[in-house]
Formats: C-alpha cells, sequence, structure tokens
C-alpha cells in the first residue's frame, strides 16, 4: 500500500543516524558538519590594533589642530617597542599593535606628513580606528557549536585560532547501482534499443552535493544472480541506492535480489508523484534506497527522500533542505491523491520569489530538470492552484 509522503520521509529520518566523527584536515573540513564544540584558545583581536593605515596617537594631545614628531613605524606583525615621547606619533599599518601609550589611530589621508613630522587638523576620539583586543572572540567563548557546517567563514576562524585537524563527522560512502538489461555506460557505442547509463551519474554528483562519498558499483542486470554480486558489494558501504528494478514488471528484480541479501524492507510506493516506485530498507543500520528508473524521477526522489537522510548521516542536524513561499505566476491543474513535485523555473519581482512550469512535466522531459531552478510542493488534495497563490518551493542545486 502506497504511503504518505510526510509519513516516508519521517521513517526514513527515524532510520538512519549520524556517522562516527574523525579529524579532517582543515582544508578537506570545508562543507562538512562538526561534530564536537570549538572554544576560543585566546583572544581576537590578541592585542589591540589598528583598524587603518595611518598615525597612532594620543588623544589628549589631539584635542585640536597640533604638529606631532613620527617617533617610529610599526608594520603588520610588529612585536617590538617603541619609546613614545610626548608630542609625538608613530605610523603604523592595518593590524600592527598599537602602542601601550596610544589610544586612537589618525588615518593618513586626514594627516599631512612632512619632514618627520605630522600635521593633524581636528580634534581625535579615543578608539578611532582601533580594534580593541577580544572585541570579536574572547579567550573560552564557545566560537562554533556541533553541528555546524563549516562553510568559508568558520574555516576562516579555525584557520585564524591554529587549527589544522578538525573534528567532523565522517561523510557516508553511499554505494550506487543502476540495474537493466537495456543500459550501457557512457562513452561506448551504443546499440539500437540501448539506454545510456545516466542514472549513477547524476546520483552520484547529488551524493556529492549531499556531503557523501559516491562508491560506483556500475550496472547489475536483470538477473537475480547479476543483482546480488552488485548488490552484496554495495552493501559493504555505508548507504545503497539502487536505480530501476522496482515497480511491478517482470524483470523488476531489485525487492527480491535485497530481500534475499536480509535487507529488511520498510516500505514500498509513496503517494507522490514523480517517484511513487520507491522503496527502502535496512540490513541492521544500513539504508537502502531503491529509486525508479526514470532519470527525472529518481532526482526528484533523491532529493525528497534519500538526501535528507545522508544529509543527517552526515551530521547535520537540519537534514531537510528548508523550502521558502513563491508566488504561482501560471494556473496549475494536477490530479489528486499523490503530493505532485512541479518541477518550476523562478525568479524574483517585487521582492518576492516567483515560479512557473519548467515545461512538460512528463517524467521522460529531462530538459524539465535542466531549466527547473526549483520544485514546487503542491498538496495531495488540492487539485487546482490558481495564478497568484503562494505555495512551498524547494529550490535546486543552490539554484534559486
Amino acid at each position: 500500500m502506497d504511503i504518505p509522503f510526510e509519513e516516508a520521509r519521517t521513517r526514513i529520518l527515524d532510520s538512519v543516524f549520524p556517522l562516527a566523527a574523525e579529524h579532517a584536515p582543515l582544508l578537506e573540513a570545508a562543507g562538512r558538519i562538526l561534530s564536537e564544540a570549538i572554544f576560543a584558545p585566546f583572544d581576537m583581536p590578541s592585542a589591540d590594533n589598528s583598524a587603518m593605515d595611518g598615525f597612532a596617537v594620543r588623544c589628549s594631545e589631539c584635542t585640536g589642530p597640533v604638529t606631532l614628531a613620527i617617533a617610529g613605524y610599526r608594520p603588520a606583525g610588529f612585536s617590538g617597542k617603541t619609546a613614545l615621547k610626548a608630542g609625538s606619533a608613530v605610523r603604523i599599518m592595518t593590524g600592527a599593535p598599537l602602542p601601550a601609550e596610544c589610544d586612537a589611530v589618525v588615518p593618513f589621508e586626514d594627516a599631512l606628513e612632512e619632514g618627520g613630522r605630522v600635521r593633524i587638523e581636528r580634534a581625535v576620539k579615543a578608539g578611532a580606528h582601533v580594534r580593541v583586543r577580544g572585541e570579536d572572540v574572547r579567550k573560552g567563548d564557545r566560537v562554533l557549536a556541533p553541528g555546524t557546517v563549516l562553510r568559508p567563514p568558520e574555516i576562516s576562524l579555525l584557520a585564524s585560532f591554529g587549527r589544522v585537524l578538525i573534528p567532523v563527522y565522517r561523510k557516508p560512502r553511499v554505494a550506487i547501482l543502476a540495474t537493466g538489461d537495456e543500459l550501457v555506460e557512457p562513452g561506448g557505442e551504443i546499440p539500437p534499443g540501448a539506454i545510456v547509463n545516466s542514472n549513477s551519474f547524476s546520483l552520484a554528483s547529488a551524493v556529492r552535493e549531499a556531503g557523501g562519498e559516491p562508491v560506483m558499483l556500475g550496472i547489475a542486470r536483470d538477473s537475480l544472480p547479476s543483482l546480488r554480486g552488485k548488490l552484496s558489494a554495495g552493501l559493504a558501504e555505508d548507504a545503497l541506492l539502487t536505480s530501476a528494478g522496482v515497480s511491478a514488471g517482470d524483470r523488476d528484480l531489485v525487492r527480491e535480489a535485497l530481500s534475499g541479501l536480509s535487507v529488511r524492507e520498510i516500505f514500498w510506493r509513496v503517494q507522490m508523484r514523480p517517484g511513487r516506485p520507491f522503496a527502502f530498507g535496512l540490513q541492521g543500520r544500513r539504508p537502502v534506497f531503491s529509486l525508479p528508473g526514470n532519470p527525472v524521477s529518481a532526482m526528484i526522489s533523491f532529493e525528497m527522500l534519500a538526501r535528507p537522510a545522508l544529509r543527517k548521516m552526515a551530521g547535520d542536524p537540519a537534514p531537510v533542505k528548508p523550502c521558502v513561499k513563491a508566488v504561482l505566476t501560471e494556473a496549475v491543474r494536477k490530479k489528486p491523491g499523490r503530493i505532485q513535485f512541479l518541477r518550476v523555473e523562478s525568479e524574483i519581482s517585487d521582492g518576492e520569489y516567483r515560479v512557473r512550469s519548467a515545461g512538460d512535466q512528463n517524467t521522460g522531459i529531462l530538459r524539465t530538470m535542466v531549466r527547473g531552478t526549483g520544485i514546487a510542493i503542491l498538496p495531495v488534495d488540492r487539485t487546482h492552484f490558481e495564478a497568484g497563490e503562494r505555495v512551498e518551493v524547494l529550490f535546486l542545486y543552490g539554484r534559486c
């Protein structure tokens, strides 16, 4: 019996768990999920320093027009001492530590330097153009929480603290298997009636985008021995994705082959369009996702059901990609009884998202996935949607 989409996703997410943690080199940690909290080992900045190229001064000496002697020079990285007598200033570069006697910086453009002296025409406020020690981060602060996705800003922060090995959850290794006697691999001759195996490559790309490592198993033929051999290899990884062979045809043998390998089927068929013949099973705690063979159905069912599971396995505490509200620019009709994932093109107009169909929604039309930027989620119990209505939209692959 078909189950509702939300129930299917809940069952899947309840069945998977974050993988073990490991330490990854700093650059390889980018895009991954932090497995433990990070605390600041020192103040940042570690000393009062200049926010501008200019002159470090005492505000008490700069209450009006004044000429000061230039007593020294401090570049970024300076670690010495500068003797600063009354009536003097220090030439200082951005990031250089402020002399202990100084409490402000006058930018070059606000000063006139000539003959070893500097003329300042206006009064200077205390703290002007100074970065105060610890104003960004104080020693001991929790700067990153477990579950944080490590984007470039987080990598910058970790690098700033000198971290070279980062505690992250392990990437899920995902075996990918295409099935069918009609399939051939890309790059070779395509005999009459053959179909090129595109699913393995689209799914591998999607696995990488989701933070996993794809393991390509190739093609299994429509026979139980061929399927069992390939599936057995795939079940050695953290998760297994198959495409095709899960409908109700004479050669749809994937479910039978998986059952023979001790994979417990959790459900088969979901009330969604496209992607209805989707099966999910478990071998122990190892998830097995059996996707339809149609390329559009395979990509959409992966996005809506398999991707959140892989994100959770990778340590993401919010594995379901958020949707946005968007205005339909045209009327849409659908059949009742299933949630529909409508491929849409989008634009931003008057400060809000607007979407329209990306074209023929037949699952054989791959170009709608190429043109489409997102999926409009049309509820089960509705059949008509008028232009101007707002619908939930999930954007694909960082596009909007």
